[in-house]
Parts: structure tokens; sequence; C-alpha cells
């Protein structure tokens, strides 16, 4: 009587042993869980790598509107690819002024494509109550942004033809 208790006991063991082998070993199919989703999604998109250089910052100053009458410019931020100034009426912000380098930002390109609106020969467009841009060769976004009521859409797209567009288009 003995080997046959034995003998179950090892049976029940080994069964006890190959059922975890099978669980822990994804013998079964489980549902991937949401942070399964969110590394495979992370990790299989293909990374865009920059097809042009972006031009210096500094390159952009010398396509800015000069300041004129009561309004002042002054120059506030410059790094690879974008160049911004304020432009102050009285002392005070009325709006910025900038050019950004968007040559490798297919997204920021592909918003001028739809639009009917041009300032000068460019396409232009208005980006909610206080923006207004347009795309200077295909490359440079250029853009007004009021900082109050006072800039108005008009006021913007002036100061826009003041920039030095024919030139900046030109820069490569």
């Amino acid at each position: 009587m003995m080997p046959f208790t034995r003998s179950r006991s090892l049976v029940a063991a080994c069964a006890l042993v190959l059922l975890l082998f099978l669980t822990s070993c994804g013998g079964g199919k489980s549902q991937p869980s949401r942070w399964d989703n969110a590394q495979q999604q992370t990790t299989s998109r293909p990374t865009a790598k920059p097809t042009t250089k972006p031009q210096s910052g500094g390159k952009f100053n010398k396509f800015f509107p000069s300041a004129s009458g009561e309004y002042q410019l002054v120059f506030a931020q410059e790094k690879t690819g974008f160049a911004e100034a304020k432009l102050k009426k009285g002392g005070q912000e009325v709006a910025t002024l900038s050019i950004n380098d968007v040559a490798n930002n297919a997204s920021a390109v592909n918003k001028f494509k739809q639009s009917a609106k041009k300032i000068g020969s460019y396409p232009a467009v208005n980006q909610g109550s206080t923006i207004t841009a347009i795309l200077v060769g295909n490359r440079y976004q250029v853009k007004a942004i009021s900082k109050g009521a006072s800039f108005t859409a008009a006021d913007r797209e002036q100061w826009l033809q003041k920039f030095k567009l024919s030139g900046l288009s030109s820069l490569k």
C-alpha cells in the first residue's frame, strides 16, 4: 500500500509542476495590457530625421521690418531655426513677430496648402483670433501675434508685409 501512495503523490507533484510550467510560459493566450499597447505604439513609430539643416536664427534678423514712427522693435530670442522680436508702441508690447524655419516640419507647411488667403504673394493662415502667419519660400513661417485687442488682424497683415520677404525666400 505504501508504493501506491507514493506514486500518487509523485503524479500529483508532477501534474502541479507541469500546470505551473504551462501557465507561467504563456501556454494560455492572454490579452495584451494597456501598457503593452502603449509600448508597441511608441516603439513602432518611425522616427523622422531632419532632411535639411535649419538656418541659424541670427540669419533671420536682417529680414525683420525696421521700426518706424511710434513703434520700436526689440529682438527677444534667437536659436537654430528661429528668431523673434517684440513690437512695442509707447513702451508697451503690442505684438510678437517671428521667423521659423519649418523645412523639417511637414505639418507646419501643410497647414498653408489649403489656404486661399494670400498676403503679398505668400499663402497665409489665421490661427485663432490673435495670430496671422505666412509661408515664404515653402520653408519659412513668418508670424505676427497680437498681444492685445488694439493690434488687429489688419495690423498683423500690414506688419507681415513689412518683412523683407523676397530676401527671405532666397535664403537657402
